[in-house]
């Protein structure tokens, strides 16, 4: 949970006002405008124009629910890194491309070091992460290996950024 005087000096586009408010949204979307305007002290119209232009200048990308991925058979998170066989624009893009279509594969990062893409996936388990590797990852377009690490434990898990 971030706190308030966890960083005292908000970056240069937001005011300290600004920045309570988009503490008070990270810790709860779903929080009512006349709460939150309660909270960093303001009337609830001048609030919900700071929550307008925040989402305007896209401070605030958008909301959405976190779901418990054990219910919903998904409980099993596997990390894996991608080269390709070539790095160059058009195989990028393919793989860009494919990788976007894919409901399994929750993040995609381009990466500087020894390997090309950093993939974060759910599936069931273990054997739905067999079939998964052999029938999308090694089907991607441009790639020539990866390697596997299987999630034993997640011990911090949130989106939330240091304001």
């Amino acid at each position: 949970m971030l706190h308030d005087d966890f960083n005292s000096n908000p970056p240069p586009d937001i005011d300290k006002i600004d920045a309570k408010i988009l503490r008070a949204l990270q810790r709860d979307g779903r929080i009512s405008n006349l709460k939150l305007a309660e909270e960093v002290h303001l009337s609830p119209t001048a609030v919900l124009e700071r929550v307008k232009r925040l989402t305007r200048e896209r401070f605030i990308l958008g909301y959405e629910a976190r779901l418990n991925p054990d219910k919903l058979g998904a409980g099993m998170m596997v990390f894996v890194e991608i080269l390709l066989d070539r790095t160059v624009h058009d195989v990028m893009d393919s793989f860009k491309a494919a990788v976007q279509v894919r409901t399994e594969i929750l993040e995609c990062h381009l990466v500087a070091g020894g390997f090309d893409y950093l993939l974060k996936t759910r599936v069931a388990n273990m054997a739905a992460y067999r079939a998964f590797i052999g029938s999308v990852i090694w089907t991607l377009p441009g790639v020539r290996e990866t390697r596997t690490y299987a999630v034993m434990e997640e011990v911090k898990n949130t989106t939330a950024l240091a304001i």
